[in-house]
């Protein structure tokens, strides 16, 4: 929509709608479809989701106070560009965090979570087939989080889920058209199969080898 590049659906409401649109609007952050440089506005964004303005302000000041964007008074807000260090640290903050929790969880889920996770996977395969970049990054985050949330830290859930929403991936829409984004998508079906084989070692190398496509993602930058 429009030529910020910005796609986003409309919204119904299922949860609380302030919370729905600041998780949409961190998956769009994610996505790179909010770029920096820009100021959005929150009738624009009510508009493109299909509610009013309140909730989408309520969320806006939700995202402030997490250090996501900056509030442009009386215009809106913008998001900062990260730098390559920003980047790399990062990605290995979240290497030390989720590679051993989520490797340790090999061979010890019951086949009920087996299954929740396998349908995470398919979301997040199905999202990239349609091209759907947002909706791509929400069940993403759902899989990872979900999956470290069964190894009983929420904490470490909290600091994984506010790194994740701190990253650009700005190259997304060019794996949609090179069909490079299925393939990264299908990892997640594969971690699946590892974590029920009890695979420790298959699943760590998975996980690193996962952070590095998506930290390769990151340096794709098209609005610089």
């Amino acid at each position: 929509m429009g030529g910020d590049g910005l796609t986003l659906v409309a919204i119904e409401g299922r949860q609380s709608l302030r919370e729905e649109v600041a998780q949409a609007l961190r998956a769009a952050i994610v996505a790179g479809q909010i770029r920096p440089g820009t100021t959005y506005s929150a009738p624009t964004l009510a508009a493109r989701f299909g509610v009013s303005p309140t909730p989408v302000r309520e969320a806006i000041l939700d995202l402030a106070k997490e250090g996501l964007i900056t509030i442009v008074r009386n215009k809106g807000f913008r998001i900062k560009s990260l730098s390559d260090r920003e980047l790399d640290e990062i990605t290995e903050v979240r290497g030390l965090l989720e590679i051993p929790v989520v490797a340790d969880q090999a061979g010890r889920l019951t086949a009920e979570q087996l299954k929740e996770l396998g349908s995470l996977a398919d979301a997040i395969v199905a999202a990239a087939q349609r091209g759907d970049t947002v909706a791509y990054i929400d069940a993403d985050t759902a899989f990872h989080l979900t999956l470290l949330r069964w190894a009983g830290n929420l904490r470490l859930v909290d600091i994984v889920a506010d790194l994740r929403s701190r990253t650009r991936l700005n190259g997304l829409d060019a794996l949609v058209g090179s069909g490079q984004l299925v393939a990264s998508a299908e990892e997640h079906l594969e971690l699946v199969a590892l974590l029920a084989a009890g695979d420790r070692e298959g699943a760590a190398e998975l996980m690193r080898r996962h952070l590095r496509h998506v930290r390769g993602i990151w340096a794709a930058r098209p609005e610089r």
